[in-house]
């Protein structure tokens, strides 16, 4: 997908709006540049004392003109910016889901920092493509041939003039200062992105960096890429202050021709003299309207990167695809097997190879081995994250590739090490599960995840807030409380992967136990790396000798 394709459909929706903003900002200019050309007519006219109705016309257009302008100028902005935010919205929205569809295996070569960046500044580069690049250019075209017919027709000289200006300040100058800026304006997305990734790795990280001394060098590349940053900022300023100069240098050219080509025609008596004033200073309204054409030029620059960074994202091919007729599922129990699977994350690094395993109906299977052996991938390939590059993931003998991924995902329930808990209560945790859930159904999930007593002592209760990634909780009541949520979303069957993690052998024996007991006649996938699980589980499937399994 093209920049400029993301952004024809995505404003498309919006196109009246932007269409009104055009018109309404059009006549703004065009009030401002009759507001300059009526009055410099009434004050020559005046000057040189006439009846006072003969000017009754022109005061009454410049009090129209006066009026109009601010009234147009808050239409303009008013529906430019109504339709642009609605068109950030949707981005946003659409955005949002695109990385919920490639999430978690077709996001494995993008950072979460730099994730963050193209969801939040980036898309917001939307509205500067709107209503800073093009509604003023949209304007100062129609405003600007307006304006050289008008002055045209009392003299063709100032008439080119004022058309050439125009040209070399909506059209040369952003030219040249594009191709000089694209360096400085067209890195400054990827930069800001970098040095976001840069600075959460070094909270996220600062106390390993610390104990290993580490952090000077982290600071120091976090530095440098700040300074980059500041020298794309500063390029732009500077070529910001030159386009500035032109615009001002072409707006007294304008001036000086129109004074010139005008005090001729006067002289010869081709041109009334209320006249001249019109051809001298409506240049000066005109070029008002045009100024901000450069510094659009530059937004157009920087806009047109984070678009590209959007499109490259919602261009990305998803890991899985729901299929165009999904078949129904019967009602469980069920039954869920890898026959034969090959997986990997990225083409040609298999991680699985000839993968057989099967979980029954209320069956407690443990899957075992090292770190790297891919029990983490089986875990993705159970709830189609992944799909299989050989062989087939089946639910009661369905191939999932032909089931709807939501509905897969209602009756598979994934724990992951990591399980993620929102700096919020733990209410609105388990709400996630089921946002329409009663106090009395949360303490039901906390009673089976053996939380409910804890959550009992403490002052707030369920309004008990948990902190960022559940700090405020010990690491097996983040477990428990992950725990609580899935089984108050009611899947019939739960991976669990590796859920006694950073925990000493007591402490981790002991929640295993509270887990699998809490999760009642549920069939269980259990991945650890942990070789002493054989007591608690009906079936141990060791990765390293697939696929030979051990029975208990």
């Amino acid at each position: 997908m093209s920049w400029l394709r993301l952004l024809r459909t995505a404003a498309s929706p919006a196109a009246g709006g932007l269409v009104l903003a055009v018109l309404a900002g059009t006549g703004a200019a065009g009030a401002a540049v009759g507001l300059m050309a009526v009055s410099a007519w009434l004050i020559s006219r005046a000057a040189l004392h006439p009846p006072v109705l003969h000017l009754m016309v022109a005061i009454v257009a410049v009090r129209a003109f006066g009026l109009g302008r601010g009234v147009l100028r808050y239409a303009e902005r008013l529906a430019g910016h109504d339709a642009a935010l609605r068109v950030l919205g949707r981005l946003r929205a659409r955005v949002f889901t695109r990385l919920a569809e490639l999430a978690p295996a077709g996001l494995a070569g993008y950072r979460h920092a730099d994730l963050a960046q193209r969801l939040a500044a980036d898309v917001d580069a939307v509205l500067d493509m709107l209503t800073r690049v093009l509604l003023p250019y949209a304007v100062a075209a129609l405003v600007g041939l307006g304006s050289v017919l008008l002055v045209g027709t009392y003299s063709p000289a100032a008439g080119l003039a004022l058309a050439g200006g125009l040209l070399l300040v909506g059209a040369v100058v952003p030219v040249l200062q594009s191709r000089a800026a694209r360096l400085a304006d067209g890195r400054r997305a990827p930069l800001r992105a970098e040095l976001a990734a840069g600075t959460v790795d070094l909270v996220h990280g600062l106390p390993d960096l610390l104990a290993y001394g580490a952090d000077s060098g982290r600071i120091a590349r976090l530095a440098e890429s700040d300074a980059k940053l500041r020298r794309a900022e500063q390029r732009s300023s500077a070529l910001a202050g030159v386009s500035a100069a032109i615009t001002a240098l072409a707006t007294g050219m304008c001036l000086l021709v129109g004074l010139a080509a005008g005090a001729v025609a006067v002289r010869s008596g081709a041109l009334s003299g209320e006249l001249l004033a019109v051809i001298v200073l409506t240049p000066l309204a005109v070029f008002e309207t045009a100024a901000v054409l450069p510094a659009a030029a530059q937004h157009f620059a920087a806009a047109r990167a984070s678009l590209r960074r959007l499109a490259d994202v919602l261009s990305a091919p998803a890991p899985v695809s729901a299929p165009q007729a999904p078949v129904n599922v019967p009602d469980g129990p069920h039954t869920l097997r890898l026959e034969a699977v090959d997986a990997a994350w990225t083409p040609g690094r298999t991680v699985l190879h000839d993968v057989d395993l099967e979980l029954r109906p209320g069956a407690r299977v443990a899957l075992v081995g090292p770190s790297g052996s891919g029990k983490s991938t089986v875990a993705a390939l159970l709830v189609r994250f992944l799909d299989p590059t050989a062989g087939r993931v089946t639910l009661d003998g369905i191939d999932l590739r032909r089931i709807d991924p939501e509905l897969l995902r209602q009756i598979v329930g994934y724990l992951p090490e990591d399980a993620y808990l929102f700096d919020t209560t733990i209410a609105a945790n388990l709400r996630i599960a089921r946002p329409d859930a009663t106090d009395d159904e949360l303490r039901a999930a906390l009673a089976e995840a053996r939380l409910l007593d804890w959550v009992g002592t403490l002052p707030d209760g369920l309004e008990t807030l948990v902190g960022e990634h559940g700090r405020e909780l010990s690491g097996g009541q983040r477990r428990r409380l992950a725990l609580a949520r899935a089984l108050l979303r009611g899947f019939q069957v739960l991976i669990l992967d590796e859920p006694t993690e950073h925990l000493d052998d007591e402490n981790a024996a002991a929640l295993l136990d509270d887990l699998l007991a809490a999760v009642g006649d549920r069939s269980v996938l259990v991945i650890t790396h942990r070789t002493d699980i054989a007591a608690r589980v009906d079936e141990v499937v060791d990765l390293n000798r697939l696929p030979a399994t051990v029975p208990v």
